[in-house]
């Protein structure tokens, strides 16, 4: 059995591309930080045990238990789990964009790390890291994640070039709007993080907080939002294939804005991204 190591199976994608990978006969460790969601995952199946990307103990944790139910050995390593932290790059604390990055970026990489040592040493190994279209192109009001995206695509494509010559390839996933909790967790973390009440961006929070708050069944359908199915094609093929691509495009936008980063100059780019910004939030 192929053996996988998924972060971020709460919800969403990591949810849904643990559960397919499982009923393809893949030998899937499912994690999550809360233990709540890990309790869930077992009854359901699968192997699960907690992993918080914040708190190195816990990446040693789970990668020891990983390894004593896998003969020490992991496959596959799809570093999928991420949050957003809305709000204006002036409103950023550094606190705040410390966070972003611990989860998104440094953590991931830390992980990414550790399992490329097993998979030296076994002689093969996958790696996907699940990016996002905002790692391509930047949003107004999403510097954190932007940033934190951007990050995880320069040290991955960097990465690719050092393990040429190897039995390991790594793959990047850019996913355009996906079904999933992203806005209400992005929601969570602007509550925690932002004060909405001050400053030059107050009447733009307003709409912000009023766009993240609404429910899933009360948001307008998204004719370019696809389920988590499309990123697991993505993955499936990234996993399987003989010469797995360097980067994967999924959902319209991602396809449209990559074209229109190499063709367009940049006022141009900055004016579509901004009305774009501008439509989504009135």
């Amino acid at each position: 059995m192929t053996s996988i190591l998924i972060t971020g199976c709460s919800t969403g994608i990591g949810y849904h591309c643990a559960h397919a990978l499982k009923e393809e006969g893949y030998l899937v460790f499912a994690t999550a930080r809360r233990q709540e969601d890990v309790d869930k995952l077992n009854a359901e199946g699968l192997l699960s045990t907690p992993l918080d990307l914040n708190n190195e103990e816990s990446i040693d944790q789970a990668l020891n238990w990983v390894l004593a139910r896998s003969n020490g050995r992991i496959d596959a390593l799809f570093n999928n789990g991420a949050y957003g932290q809305p709000g204006a790059v002036e409103d950023l604390s550094r606190d705040t964009l410390r966070m972003q990055f611990e989860t998104n970026l440094f953590g991931t990489h830390e992980l990414t790390c550790k399992v490329l040592r097993i998979m030296r040493e076994q002689g093969h190994g996958r790696i996907i890291q699940n990016s996002s279209v905002l790692g391509l192109i930047t949003m107004k009001y999403r510097g954190a994640y932007n940033a934190s995206k951007f990050a995880l695509e320069g040290l991955t494509d960097t990465l690719r070039q050092e393990l040429s010559g190897t039995n390991i390839s790594i793959s990047l996933i850019e996913p355009g709007p996906i079904e999933s909790d992203f806005r209400k967790n992005a929601y969570k973390a602007f509550q925690r993080n932002i004060d909405s009440h001050s400053g030059a961006h107050q009447a733009v929070y307003r709409s912000v907080e009023k766009r993240l708050s609404k429910t899933e069944d009360s948001r307008k359908k998204d004719p370019f939002t696809l389920g988590p199915e499309a990123v697991y094609k993505a993955l499936k093929h990234a996993l399987e294939s003989p010469k797995p691509k360097a980067r994967y495009y999924v959902t319209f936008p991602t396809w449209l804005f990559a074209v229109l980063r190499r063709l367009l100059p940049t006022w141009a780019l900055d004016w579509i991204l901004c009305k774009v910004s501008d439509d989504e939030n009135k």
